[in-house]
């Protein structure tokens, strides 16, 4: 039986420790780490990054197009006329930093901002104009609150 020494001992949890910190981070994330609390100043990734357990802790952020399904609304438009009206939001998170800080849960935050957009675009409109013709045509609002119709497509983008 060999003898474990303490030297070979330690060695092999330094060891173990540097494995364990080592993280892959794929092609369309990123990792937002914080230092003891304190946000790193550029996000990691992608490839690998050290993340050292009880000093670090990482947050994936993924930077890929995500389709978000609203709820359908009730909407009451200008002229007093309810209308349920149902929509999907296509966003992408462009600074992980800022998402991950300044929002506690961006996804449900911009669920509820397609909400309120929806529901306040449709509702300074008058019902003749906020449903699509019989061509077939969807509609297509932004948060500039223009509604115009696009035939085949739908782009969702919220401007400044």
């Amino acid at each position: 039986m060999l003898p474990f020494s303490p030297l070979i001992l330690f060695g092999m949890i330094v060891v173990f420790y540097v494995f364990s910190s080592i993280k892959v981070l794929a092609e369309y994330e990123r990792g937002v780490i914080f230092r003891l609390g304190k946000l790193l100043p550029a996000p990691k990734g992608p490839g690998i990054a050290l993340v050292f357990a009880p000093i670090d802790r990482m947050v994936r952020v993924s930077l890929r197009t995500i389709v978000l399904d609203v709820p359908p609304q009730d909407v009451i438009t200008r002229d007093n006329v309810s209308v349920k009206v149902n929509a999907v939001v296509y966003f992408r998170v462009v600074d992980p930093r800022r998402a991950i800080v300044e929002v506690e849960n961006y996804h449900y935050a911009t669920s509820q901002l397609a909400q309120t957009t929806l529901r306040s675009v449709l509702g300074r409109r008058n019902s003749t104009t906020c449903s699509p013709s019989a061509s077939g045509s969807t509609w297509t609002c932004s948060g500039s609150s223009t509604c115009t119709p696009i035939r085949g497509a739908s782009r969702c983008r919220r401007s400044k």
